[in-house]
C-alpha cells in the first residue's frame, strides 16, 4: 500500500502544470489577450463586442465596445 502513495505522488509531480505552459497556443488567441481583450464561447457579453476571432476561429475575441461619435 505505501507504494500507491509513492505512485500518485510521483504521478501528481509529473502532471503538474510547467512555469509558461498555459501560454495561448494559437496566434490569434494570443493577439487578442495582448489588446487586453479575452476570448468567449458564443455572444460577447452586453458592454462588449466581437472584434477577431480566438482559438483558430472557434471562439470570438470580445473587446469593450466604444460607440462611433
Amino acid at each position: 500500500m505505501r507504494i500507491l502513495y509513492l505512485l500518485f505522488a510521483v504521478l501528481f509531480l509529473l502532471f503538474q502544470a510547467a512555469t509558461g505552459s498555459a501560454d495561448a497556443p494559437f496566434a490569434d488567441t494570443a493577439a487578442c489577450r495582448s489588446q487586453g481583450n479575452f476570448c468567449r464561447a458564443g455572444t460577447c457579453p452586453p458592454t462588449f463586442a466581437a472584434s477577431g476571432s480566438c482559438h483558430g476561429g472557434l471562439l470570438k475575441c470580445c473587446s469593450k465596445y466604444v460607440p462611433q461619435g
